[in-house]
């Protein structure tokens, strides 16, 4: 058998399911090829391993799992033990903004220290990042807080930011208040999705204005709502981050009154000596954020 086969069905088995395995593997791999190898270590198996939908694991199947699990599960640990115990890999969750912005200084001081370092770094919202901090399949999420943390999380809060309106400046639109004063609120409302922290306490502070306006156009990522509002979809909900460019087309309107987002880090257990490091590291920066 192709023993990348048996690790692609690893993976698949493992996370229970072909899309779930691809977002969460080590490496980058397209689905479409993740199927395919999978089809040919069934054909030439002469088996069904498991069921699409919903997933499971067919009986040969998981006889397979089985046998391959001890394997691939213990791959990481037994690099560790090689390597002295220190394991040199970090694994970072953060939005667009702060991987690209914020976190390659920071990653450079630490490859200074460990050449060999093996950064993986993945971009989603905090919801995303709490369920892979808890499945260990990242160390540490810099995203935005909520007031409490899951159980068997721990958080703290590097810096508050505030909630701005982006509105493209060939537009009439000054202020939050134009368009508070509207009787109906005609332009399109960009966000986040609305279990986000930001959409939520927006929506929140609305309601208690007596304003009615929800989102039109529903992004993943703070980059998006710049590029849809200045593509004339709407005015978008954004936050006001220190020290970052501004697109010289947009226009920030504050919203005086509206509770601030704590952006911090998450992290799952005791972190290691890599983690810890750039924890460390991350505070500095944060300092210097509040104090600009």
């Amino acid at each position: 058998m192709n023993v990348h086969h048996l690790e692609l069905f690893y993976y698949v088995a493992k996370h229970g399911g072909i899309s779930e395995a691809v977002r969460k593997m080590p490496y980058g791999i397209q689905q479409p090829a993740v199927s395919g190898q999978i089809l040919q270590l069934e054909e030439f198996l002469g088996l069904t391993l498991f069921q699409r939908r919903p997933f499971s694991l067919t009986e040969p199947g998981q006889e397979l799992f089985e046998f391959i699990e001890p394997f691939f599960g213990k791959i990481e640990a037994l690099a560790s033990r090689l390597q002295g115990g220190v394991a040199h890999q970090i694994r970072i969750g953060a939005s667009e903004i702060v991987l690209r912005d914020h976190l390659p200084p920071l990653l450079q001081a630490l490859r200074a220290k460990f050449p060999k370092l093996k950064i993986t770094l993945r971009e989603s919202l905090q919801q995303t990042f709490e369920n892979a901090l808890i499945a260990r399949e990242i160390d540490l999420a810099i995203t935005v807080l909520q007031k409490k943390p899951p159980a068997g999380l721990q958080a703290e809060s590097l810096i508050e930011l505030e909630p701005v309106l982006l509105v493209a400046k060939s537009g009439k639109i000054r202020s939050a208040e134009e368009i508070w004063k509207q009787d109906k609120i005609t332009e399109p409302l960009i966000a986040l999705p609305p279990d986000e922290v930001l959409c939520r306490d927006f929506q929140q502070r609305l309601a208690k204005m007596g304003v009615d306006w929800f989102p039109s156009v529903e992004v993943t990522s703070l980059d998006l709502v710049e590029t849809y509002v200045l593509n004339g979809y709407g005015i978008g909900l954004a936050l006001r981050v220190p020290k970052a460019k501004t697109r010289p087309d947009l226009r920030i309107l504050p919203l005086p009154g509206f509770p601030t987002v704590s952006v911090g880090m998450l992290w799952c257990g005791k972190p290691g000596s890599l983690t810890r490091m750039f924890l460390d590291e991350l505070r500095k920066r944060a300092a210097a954020m509040r104090a600009a």
